[in-house]
């Protein structure tokens, strides 16, 4: 039997890679030593296979197609479109994947009665996953089995749905009959603007919704996280707010327990949210 080893909560703002080079800025010092402790806590727990919750950037999921979730099903992915190599600085890469788990989550042979999920036998990875893998993996020698989540283009799934996805995700890894340890891993942002005169403030854009959403994550309580999760209210913060829901997910995943450790450290991009839970059980 598969188990859940650890479940983390990390950003993955792009522009990160090239900011966060040596010499490290003074304003991204603790954004820098979050991915190094979270990565020391990820090659603590010797995960076997990673699931990866990242938000799709019209790159798997695009407008002529635009399922809620789908699965990346393949042996190996491509981590990092050209573009983002342009843009970002980003290096072209090849993933491992984890093909059976991720089968094995669609449903088999039939899709599983709780999620209409799509998938793609050739998904590429863009920076929603390679900044996180890119540093709490960096040899990228774990096989993932990425999800990508529909959070940038309305009508985007309501928080429920998100909450949802994790703990089916906790039931199917559980009934997954192979020994492997499994990490979890979400991306995403607390309040964020991202084209419109707030972006990159280099403060929280809401620290009422900051507060209130790391404070439900502290404690575990999925159930009032979802109540503020409206559309309303994460546009109100911010019009890429949405990509937290992906820490709803994590939360479920982990049995909706309280969080070891969450952070938000402020930088020059907004707050970047760091999250851990010891695990699954």
């Amino acid at each position: 039997m598969a188990e859940i080893v650890l479940t983390l909560g990390v950003p993955h703002t792009p522009l990160l890679w090239k900011a966060l080079q040596e010499p490290v800025p003074s304003d991204l010092a603790g954004v820098a030593a979050n991915f190094s402790r979270f990565r020391s806590l990820l090659a603590a727990e010797r995960p076997d296979v990673l699931v990866v919750v990242g938000s799709d950037h019209l790159r798997s999921i695009m407008t002529s197609n635009m399922p809620a979730f789908l699965i990346g099903k393949a042996t190996e992915m491509r981590g990092t479109l050209p573009s983002e190599q342009r843009a970002f600085g980003l290096p072209a890469s090849i993933v491992p994947g984890h093909r059976d788990l991720a089968a094995h989550l669609l449903g088999g042979h039939q899709l599983p009665a709780s999620f209409d999920f799509s998938f793609s036998d050739e998904p590429w990875l863009d920076h929603s996953f390679m900044i996180p893998l890119l540093y709490l993996t960096p040899e990228l020698d774990i096989p993932i089995v990425p999800i990508h989540t529909n959070t940038n283009a309305p009508p985007i799934p309501l928080a429920t749905r998100f909450r949802a996805l994790g703990s089916y995700l906790r039931e199917a890894i559980a009934a997954w009959p192979g020994p492997e340890r499994v990490a979890v891993i979400g991306t995403g942002h607390l309040s964020f603007e991202l084209g419109g005169p707030r972006q990159f403030s280099g403060r929280s854009l809401d620290p009422d919704f900051d507060e209130l959403v790391l404070d439900c994550l502290e404690q575990g309580d999925g159930g009032r996280l979802v109540e503020v999760a409206t559309y309303e209210r994460m546009l109100a913060a911010g019009n890429l707010t949405f990509q937290f829901l992906n820490f709803i997910t994590c939360l479920s995943a982990s049995g909706e327990t309280a969080a070891a450790s969450v952070e938000a450290i402020p930088s020059r991009f907004g707050n970047e949210p760091f999250i851990a839970w010891s695990g699954g059980r």
